[in-house]
């Protein structure tokens, strides 16, 4: 099975999207499981994990919908407040669910760098391992440390790393993300997802060699068996089209003994049915 491990849909509102802003013009309307299928088919790619993009137990239901509706979109990795007192209830209802396969906090907009080690959070996320759920670690580079203790702390628990933790690679910056990708990736029970690349860059005039070193690092510290493609769709079309994105990673593994990361790598790690 090949998969697309990381895409979003939504029913565009600028009160529910509020980070939709003006920069982000070019995505201000609705994407919907029909406008991705036909770039799926092209990239001959057989289903997709849908991936959060509003914090809201709702939302995760209207995601679930679309699984149900769509056979393609094959997971959802929803919302939930991981910091509640009865985070258990919304994780036992939603896990009930077989499409719903992890959570995802946007961490990446907590104000403390610290967020993901927190008392009320890592309270949340020993709750995941019980339900079967995976957790996406949405992050910039200047929380990889918590990052690296959180995955340490829950040695048990399957994590992912979204979009290589967004490098600095409009200024072509590698260092202290390259070394704490290396020491993240020491952890047995994370993955990374190639995803996310286009929109580090500059928008209109990137092009694909100033991907390749950081590429190459994530490939070198993670290994082929715990990459997974993922297009960040419709987000990548803030600088590219869908093809032009899978057409990168395509072009990078090559002849390289690399085939899990369009779609096996994606399976084991969310545990989607086939």
């Amino acid at each position: 099975m090949r998969l697309d491990s990381h895409q979003h849909f939504w029913n565009y509102d600028p009160a529910e999207y509020p980070w939709i802003t003006d920069k982000l013009a070019r995505i201000r309307r609705s994407f919907l499981p029909p406008d991705l299928e036909p770039e799926l088919k092209r990239a001959s790619i057989d289903g997709c994990i849908a991936v959060q993009a509003r914090q809201t137990i709702e939302e995760s239901r209207w995601l679930l919908g679309l699984a149900d509706r769509f056979s393609f979109v094959k997971g959802v990795v929803g919302w939930v407040d991981l910091r509640a007192d009865d985070v258990e209830k919304d994780l036992d209802t939603l896990a009930r669910r077989p499409n719903f396969v992890g959570v995802r906090h946007v961490a990446q907009d907590e104000p403390d760098d610290r967020f993901l080690v927190g008392k009320d959070f890592l309270r949340g996320i020993a709750k995941l391992k019980q339900f079967g759920l995976a957790y996406d670690i949405l992050i910039f580079p200047k929380q990889l440390p918590a990052a690296i203790e959180l995955v340490n702390r829950f040695p048990e628990q399957r994590f992912v790393l979204d979009h290589i933790a967004k490098p600095n690679i409009r200024e072509n910056l590698m260092e202290p993300w390259r070394t704490q990708i290396q020491e993240l990736a020491k952890a047995q029970n994370v993955m990374c997802k190639l995803s996310g690349l286009v929109t580090e860059a500059k928008w209109d005039s990137w092009n694909q060699a100033e991907f390749l070193p950081y590429i190459d690092v994530v490939a070198e510290a993670f290994g082929p068996n715990r990459l997974m493609y993922g297009s960040d769709w419709p987000v990548c079309l803030l600088a590219a089209q869908y093809r032009d994105v899978f057409g990168m990673i395509e072009r990078w593994i090559g002849k390289r003994s690399c085939d899990g990361i369009f779609g096996e790598n994606c399976v084991r790690f969310y545990q989607i049915a086939r």
